[in-house]
């Protein structure tokens, strides 16, 4: 029987009527006190409700159109109450490991689960059986709820709750979808936007607000290039670029050299943090780094979003110039061509290919490869059956033997795009030698589960620093020439330990620089130092090989000292600069938005298009539209 069976049709309405707004009010305030956020805190309900309701609102929709759907009031604002403690359970971990909340980007992981994010992501969650009886527990009382919970009205409402329900879901569904018109609730005028800082708009806004806030501003963003900004600024780096243009494509021994790039997961120097100012945990680095070009290397991404650095540095492209690219692999998959690195060198006449040892179909990454041009990925399946692992993941050193099964000794020059993974969070997984884990000292203040994890990654990068080593010498054998090129894709995600010790700059963990080396093994040459961003590591190994015939590569070269440090984590605190700083860094952002679109070419000046031309002809490379199979 409905509640209020026995009361009038007035009172059976009101009590209906004072039931909903008492659970509404009750799922405003309990989600306030979970936000934990200082603007939607339950007191504020008084001084600044539309922070309060805003945040609420998402819920208060799907809890309504549930409660049309089931008529149960309990189960209904129960069920979405759950569904929004695991949406702030994971935003929790996020921030554990990453120091940034949630982001409506962020969503694009749940269709990896399926495609080997679930192994790698499994790792962060909580060990501790609580949540996860919590949650079951939950589960339990939806169920109890259903089955034994009055219903709030009758079933046959006359058409009522099918025309009430159709409303509620066109409304939820116009919020998912950003419809602009939302935009009068969630802009920052009325509520608290930095767009530059997801954590004070989360802490101020609270989480729900801010994912709407990201969502609608990056829903409606089309950016628009500027070309007659983006010819100017061809124009006025013309001679830096036809200088350099006009250095032609020869190497100096007329052999074009195979080249090798490792992206080392989570690789930076711990030289930076303090306590480890004097320590020498990546020798090989510093030793080959006496004798090659090495430096600072800012990256779009802390803690994870590897394949933000990674498409970066494959593109020469920068994602601080594309706003609405979180995770590119996954939003770029409708474009059969992506303008890269590894399209330039295949019309070198380069063999392209990749080598990772995990699943090539998380991020995306057999489809977004195919785009970028690769010939080969080589992927976990191709790998020996006996590669070895090395806590969770496969060790780096079963990638170094791989690199060294691919690199053949005649044929078309050669391009390897190498991406470990040995030294992956999470960072309390046993490692193979525990006793030389333990070994490893820590700073004062770091203790307990924190001192394990940064133990586990510092014997990880060891590793990596030994696999350098050994690569390097292994490459200085071969008849062959060859430029290495190793970096790190981002810092890894010690945020606890990175809070205890501090850095040596004394600035935050987001702004951190980690770490580039581009060396040929076979020549002790002088050491440069040089601090780029990623987007500009492809324009230093093409002119590093001889190969300097393409104009929108070489201008990341002029620009670099210019641009290098504006690239940076999300929610880093931005660099400060001056009026023409501003101005070139606008410019690129339209030559960037051209390049991307294929529209760039038409723009370059006849003088630019004249010196690339002077460089010695390209040879033919035929292109291949699909990324064939390792074993082919």
């Amino acid at each position: 029987m409905p509640m209020f069976a026995t009361a009038s049709p007035s009172r059976r309405l009101l009590g209906r009527f004072a039931l909903v707004l008492l659970a509404c009010l009750a799922y405003v305030l309990l989600t306030g006190l979970v936000d934990g956020g200082v603007g939607v805190a339950p007191q504020h309900l008084f001084d600044q409700p539309v922070y309060l309701l805003a945040n609420a609102w998402p819920g208060l929709l799907l809890a309504g159109l549930l409660l049309v759907l089931t008529r149960r009031l309990l189960l209904s604002f129960g069920l979405v109450f759950l569904l929004q403690g695991v949406v702030y359970g994971v935003n929790a971990l996020k921030v554990g490991n990453l120091g940034t909340p949630l982001m409506p980007a962020d969503f694009h992981m749940i269709g990896q689960l399926r495609k080997g994010g679930a192994h790698l992501l499994g790792g962060y969650l909580p060990h501790s059986p609580w949540p996860y009886l919590a949650l079951l527990a939950g589960v339990a009382g939806g169920g109890a709820l259903w089955r034994w919970g009055p219903p709030l009205f009758a079933r046959r409402t006359r058409g009522k709750r099918l025309l009430a329900g159709g409303a509620l879901a066109l409304t939820l569904a116009s919020l998912f979808a950003g419809v602009p018109a939302w935009a009068y609730l969630y802009n920052g005028q009325r509520l608290w936007l930095e767009p530059w800082s997801p954590s004070v708009t989360a802490t101020h806004s609270g989480l729900v607000s801010s994912l709407m806030l990201y969502h609608l501003q990056y829903s409606q963003t089309q950016q628009k290039p500027d070309p007659r900004a983006a010819t100017e600024l061809l124009g006025e780096a013309g001679l830096a670029l036809r200088q350099r243009l006009r250095a032609g494509t020869d190497t100096p021994s007329g052999e074009r050299p195979d080249i090798v790039v490792i992206q080392s997961e989570s690789f930076f120097d711990p030289r930076i943090m303090r306590g480890y100012e004097h320590s020498d945990f990546t020798p090989n680095l510093h030793r080959l780094a006496r004798h090659g070009a090495s430096g600072p290397l800012h990256v779009p991404t802390f803690g994870g979003g590897t394949i933000r650095t990674e498409f970066e540095v494959l593109t020469g492209l920068s994602l601080r110039y594309f706003d609405n690219l979180q995770f590119p692999y996954l939003q770029l998959s409708n474009r059969k061509v992506v303008p890269s690195l590894v399209r330039a060198l295949r019309a070198h006449g380069y063999e392209t290919v990749a080598i990772h040892g995990n699943d090539p179909a998380f991020w995306n990454r057999t489809s977004a490869f195919k785009a970028l041009g690769f010939d080969r990925f080589v992927a976990q399946s191709a790998f020996p059956k006996n590669a070895p692992n090395d806590g969770m993941y496969m060790a780096d050193s079963a990638m170094t033997d791989e690199i060294m099964a691919q690199l053949k000794d005649s044929g078309p020059p050669q391009f390897l795009f190498a991406i470990s993974i040995e030294a992956h969070g999470p960072y309390d997984t046993v490692p193979r030698d525990p006793a030389a884990r333990d070994a490893i000292p820590v700073p004062p203040g770091i203790s307990g589960k924190d001192k394990l994890e940064l133990q586990n990654y510092l014997y990880h990068i060891g590793h990596a620093d030994a696999e350098l080593g050994r690569l390097a010498a292994l490459l200085a054998q071969r008849d062959r020439p060859t430029l290495l090129l190793f970096y790190g894709d981002h810092l890894p995600a010690l945020t606890n330990s990175f809070n205890t010790t501090g850095f040596v700059d004394g600035r935050d963990m987001l702004s951190q620089a980690g770490t580039w080396l581009l060396v040929d093994p076979r020549s002790i040459g002088p050491s440069e130092r040089e601090s780029l961003a990623s987007w500009m590591l492809p324009g230093k190994l093409l002119d590093a090989a001889g190969i300097r015939d393409e104009p929108y590569f070489a201008l990341t070269q002029v620009l670099a000292p210019l641009l290098a440090p504006l690239t940076r984590a999300p929610g880093a605190p931005p660099e400060a600069d001056d009026a023409a700083d501003q101005h070139t860094d606008r410019a690129m952002a339209s030559v960037a938005q051209l390049r991307l679109k294929g529209k760039l070419d038409r723009l370059l000046p006849p003088q630019l298009v004249a010196a690339s031309h002077e460089a010695v002809p390209p040879r033919p490379q035929p292109e291949q539209d699909d990324v064939q199979g390792a074993s082919q």
